[in-house]
């Protein structure tokens, strides 16, 4: 008879962690049914997983941008050097000629030289590849120009 009270008293236990499971999830149930409005549960799970695969499409794409940028930030412009220089010596006013190196990453870009005089502005641009000019001759305050981006 013992054996029969302690069956009992287990499925007594057991039915009392069931109910209090189905309560909440009774509750949990009705709370989402409440947010939903006049939709079913299933729509709105359904709108749920539709906007996630959306969000997972624009995240791949966003990816893709992300890798391309990636590999060409190499040949964008990162690195400037300037250098003021007074190219008469000091017989005319101060230092308003100046040269500018706009290199990237691999030392690639170019140097551009300002010499300011009497008659007016004179503007020179020399391709630079690897930091150094194959094409023409760099002046002192040119290579200058190009160790100061480095």
């Amino acid at each position: 008879m013992t054996f029969i009270y302690i069956v009992l008293a287990v499925v007594v236990m057991w039915l009392a962690v069931l109910s209090v499971l189905l309560y909440r999830a009774i509750r949990h149930y009705r709370k989402l049914s409440t947010r939903a409005k006049s939709e079913s549960i299933d729509r709105v799970l359904d709108r749920l997983l539709d906007q996630a695969n959306l969000h997972k499409k624009d995240i791949t794409k966003l990816h893709g941008s992300v890798q391309k940028l990636d590999k060409e930030r190499h040949s964008y412009i990162q690195k400037f050097g300037y250098v003021p220089f007074n190219p008469f010596g000091d017989r005319i006013g101060g230092e308003q000629s100046f040269v500018v190196a706009l290199l990237d990453n691999k030392g690639n870009g170019f140097v551009k030289t300002f010499m300011y005089t009497r008659d007016g502005v004179r503007v020179y641009v020399k391709p630079i590849r690897d930091g150094k000019s194959n094409d023409y001759e760099l002046s002192k305050e040119e290579m200058e120009a190009i160790k100061n981006a480095s």
